[in-house]
C-alpha cells in the first residue's frame, strides 16, 4: 500500500458512506419506513452501527484495490464511469434482484435501489479514476 492508495481509500470511504446515507437515509427513507416487517427499528439499527462503518471500510478498500490493479493510461473519466458501471452490474443489480426474490420488497423500491445505488457506483468510479488519473492522459469521455 502506498500513500495514494491510503488517501483514495479514505476519500472513497467518506464518499461511499455519505452517498449511501443520501440514497438510503434520504431518498429511500419514506419507502423504507413503510416496510416495518423488513427493517430493524431505528433505535435497534444504532446498536449495529459499528458494523455499518466496518462494511463501508471494507467496501471502499476493495473498490480502490480492484481499481488500482486495473487502471490503464487512458482517459480517466471514461475509465471511472466504466468501472462504476461494472461494479454496479457485479454487485448492486444482482444483489437487489436476489433480495427481491427472497423478501417481500416492493418492486418499485427495488428499482429505486438499483438506480440510486447504480448512480452512486458511477460517481464513486469517477472519483477513484480522478484520484488515480494519469495527468498525461487525455481527459475526454470516449
Amino acid at each position: 500500500m502506498n500513500k495514494r492508495f491510503i488517501i483514495a481509500w479514505i476519500v472513497l470511504f467518506v464518499a461511499w458512506f455519505v452517498g449511501s446515507f443520501v440514497v438510503h437515509g434520504v431518498l429511500l427513507r419514506s419507502d423504507y419506513v413503510q416496510l416495518t416487517n423488513l427493517f430493524r427499528a431505528e433505535g435497534d439499527q444504532q446498536k449495529y452501527f459499528p458494523l455499518m462503518l466496518l462494511a463501508h471500510v471494507i467496501l471502499s478498500g476493495a473498490f480502490v484495490w480492484i481499481y488500482a490493479r486495473g487502471v490503464e493510461a487512458k482517459p480517466w473519466m471514461a475509465q471511472g464511469v466504466r468501472f462504476g458501471v461494472a461494479v454496479a452490474l457485479l454487485t448492486i443489480v444482482p444483489t437487489y434482484m436476489i433480495y427481491f426474490v427472497v423478501q417481500p420488497m416492493p418492486g418499485d423500491v427495488v428499482v429505486k435501489q438499483i438506480v440510486f445505488d447504480g448512480v452512486l457506483m458511477v460517481i464513486l468510479g469517477t472519483i477513484i479514476a480522478w484520484l488515480y488519473r494519469d495527468r498525461r492522459a487525455p481527459v475526454h469521455v470516449g
